[in-house]
């Protein structure tokens, strides 16, 4: 009993010790930094240090850019993140049946993950450019062109970008997913007469569940670095319907107002706590019985 008990001790010495650079690599790279953000978020300026409170949030809530940024994000992700969700599951299961061309079409999808963001936005310039082949597209059928970086339709654009990049990674985790659903449940469910619909809602969908939240966090995180794109094709300040929540806090961080710059870094790290903590609620709710 004492050879095990030494034994069991030395293992968990061992493994602490084999923890330990990672977690001072996480203290030091991301509780600390975020610590320091939290406290710039308090006081008025880097030199004097005074500490004010939630003034900085006030005074960012009344921020006319910050709100303009804070809608244009949440518009833009209330549309692309479900869209690349549900897109992304009818594709995997309509690449799940036997159909014509499957490798072509897989291949179609995934060919966007290979290729650079800068040669994307190059191929998205020479789409919707004022003068660009969209453009000329309608005006050979008589119809106006837009010019849609520059219009209200510029937010269209970037959510089909979004989608084109995303939703081929997304389709072969769903392909993954629906490979390791039980065959025997869905065959005694066609021997009950069980219909398509009520297999994908009644089975498929539970045992998917854990990969649906899986999709929407990454879509969710991806769609906050659209920034990326949008700023290649239109710069520091784009129109208002394309003007993020990363353009504001990049050109915060530009101009040296490190405190509002904090505050909505907080306060956007305190917006995706709760909207993960709802996915990982929901989920453990929908697919508790499936685990069982």
């Amino acid at each position: 009993m004492r050879k095990d008990q030494c034994g069991r001790r030395r293992e968990k010495v061992f493994s602490s010790v084999c923890i330990v650079p990672s977690l001072l690599g996480v203290l030091a790279f991301f509780i600390v930094p975020f610590g320091i953000v939290i406290y710039y978020s308090l006081i008025n300026n880097p030199v004097v240090h005074e500490f004010v409170g939630l003034d900085n949030y006030k005074k960012l809530f009344d921020t006319v850019a910050f709100n303009r940024a804070a809608k244009n994000t949440a518009a833009f992700s209330l549309t692309a993140v479900p869209l690349s969700v549900v897109l992304s599951l009818g594709l995997a299961m309509l690449l799940d049946k036997n159909i014509p061309g499957k490798s072509i079409f897989r291949t179609f999808f995934l060919s966007p993950l290979m290729v650079p963001t800068a040669s994307v936005v190059l191929v998205w310039q020479v789409l919707f450019h004022a003068h660009g082949t969209v453009n000329q597209f309608l005006e050979f059928f008589g119809a106006n062109g837009i010019d849609w970086l520059k219009s209200s339709h510029g937010q269209v654009v970037i959510v089909f970008m979004f989608l084109w990049k995303n939703l081929g990674y997304n389709m072969i985790l769903f392909m993954s997913a629906l490979a390791g659903i039980p065959k025997d449940i869905i065959e005694v469910a066609e021997l009950e007469g069980a219909g398509k619909i009520y297999q994908f809602f009644h089975i498929k969908l539970r045992y998917l569940s854990p990969t649906i939240l899986f999709v929407l966090i990454l879509s969710l995180i991806n769609s906050f670095k659209i920034f990326r794109e949008v700023y290649l094709l239109t710069g520091d300040y784009p129109y208002d319907k394309l003007y993020m929540l990363q353009h504001f806090m990049n050109n915060t961080f530009n101009s040296l107002d490190y405190q509002k710059l904090s505050a909505a870094a907080v306060l956007f790290a305190l917006i995706m706590i709760v909207i993960i903590a709802v996915l990982l609620f929901a989920e453990d709710r929908f697919g508790k019985d499936v685990e069982s």
